[in-house]
């Protein structure tokens, strides 16, 4: 386990369900948080023996996690101040909405170590972040970068999603126009998805949500990384782009495919030879966690064949692609051993292309992302080939 560097830890409290969202979840309310927190802290304990624990990355996401009060946060802080050697922790980032963090808890995270704070502005249009369930509105925007700034953060990121229902080009352009302006070293920006059990789920099925046609959402990611590049501000993965040293340390863990603890409802972890994730509803996650140290409800072994699979379309996400050479040391099997045919396809079709060692996605590549990917899932030969190596 001393392999394992990075730290997930989810708050699932929100003082308001968005209507996209589909992450484990649940209204605040006080005592429940504190119950929360309480069987949380012995999960963590249980799982991570001993105290001053080094970890190069601590992600607390959620939820919200600051909609939990000051006395709860303090709580929690001091807990992890005891655990983990949060001064020699590289990146300890937390999530945080607009309006949601007054100068009393910016001051609080930031005494605890926190340096990141990636928050969640979505549109830079009041009417759309009503009709997307949002709490805030562009004035709470201005008022957080201030107040961030003025409490010395300077690692900020900035989520935005794309394509949302009746969006125009025009109307993402002069978001992303805006968002620019405050020139944060970090911007994550998605393209709506449409999730099971969310509020747009149930509206696409009755017909009353009027999403952009394709090629109006092809054209908001092109306009996303021509504008970001025209800034300097590097895409370095499908989504995601930083000035350079503001690349999140924590998120490229998932992207390396390496391990990382997941703790809390419905947290996902990695640990050696395993997937495992966290019971979701809340009782049966404190309940689990408080008597046994551990609310796991699923273990996925992991073999080989599914490594190697996760590994490159993960990888494949960041610009950088997957280093051949690296490959090749990490499983003792050539990339083009595996997989000559596909690779060799990818690259006729625009989809990749070989640059110093590395397969990296084109641009039309990271507009068919799922295509490329799916190239290298329940192959086969491939699978064939991946057995007789383990035996």
């Amino acid at each position: 386990m001393d392999s394992i560097k990075a730290v997930y830890i989810h708050i699932p409290f929100c003082k308001q369900i968005c209507h996209y969202c589909n992450f484990v979840k649940y209204f605040y309310m006080e005592n429940k948080a504190d119950d929360y927190i309480e069987a949380l802290i012995h999960e963590i304990d249980c799982t991570v023996i001993g105290y001053n624990v080094h970890v190069d990355t601590i992600y607390m996401g959620g939820g919200t996690p600051t909609a939990l009060n000051i006395q709860q946060l303090k709580k929690l802080f001091n807990f992890l101040g005891r655990k983990f050697n949060l001064e020699s922790c590289k990146e300890f980032t937390i999530e945080i909405n607009p309006g949601d963090i007054d100068h009393e808890k910016a001051q609080l995270l930031s005494s605890y170590g926190v340096n990141r704070v990636s928050f969640g502005v979505q549109v830079m249009d009041d009417d759309m972040l009503r009709k997307i369930g949002r709490m805030h509105c562009v004035k709470d925007v201005y008022e957080t970068v201030d107040l961030l700034t003025k409490n010395d953060f300077r690692n900020i990121s900035l989520d935005l999603i794309y394509a949302l229902p009746n969006q125009t080009v025009e109307h993402f352009e002069k978001t992303l126009h805006d968002a620019l302006q405050f020139g944060l070293p970090h911007y994550s920006t998605y393209a709506l998805q449409i999730e099971p059990k969310t509020v747009f789920f149930h509206k696409q099925n009755k017909g009353q949500l009027q999403r952009p046609p394709e090629d109006a959402e092809v054209e908001m990611y092109r306009i996303l990384q021509h504008e970001m590049k025209k800034r300097g501000i590097r895409q370095y993965e499908i989504s995601n782009f930083a000035k350079p040293g503001y690349e999140s340390k924590h998120n490229l863990t998932y992207w390396n495919n390496d391990y990382y603890y997941g703790f809390g409802a419905g947290a996902h972890g990695y640990i050696p030879g395993k997937r495992t994730s966290n019971s979701k509803p809340l009782g049966t996650y404190m309940r689990a966690a408080k008597e046994e140290g551990s609310a796991i409800d699923e273990i996925e072994e992991i073999t080989k064949k599914d490594q190697i699979e996760e590994e490159l379309f993960l990888q494949l996400r960041k610009t950088s692609g997957i280093d051949k050479k690296m490959f090749e040391q990490k499983y003792g099997v050539s990339l083009e051993q595996l997989y000559e045919k596909e690779l060799q396809d990818l690259l006729e079709q625009g989809l990749l292309r070989l640059i110093d060692g590395n397969y990296r996605l084109t641009d039309r590549g990271m507009l068919l992302g799922d295509q490329v990917f799916s190239k290298f899932l329940m192959l086969q030969s491939a699978g064939d080939k991946i057995i007789q190596l383990e035996s």
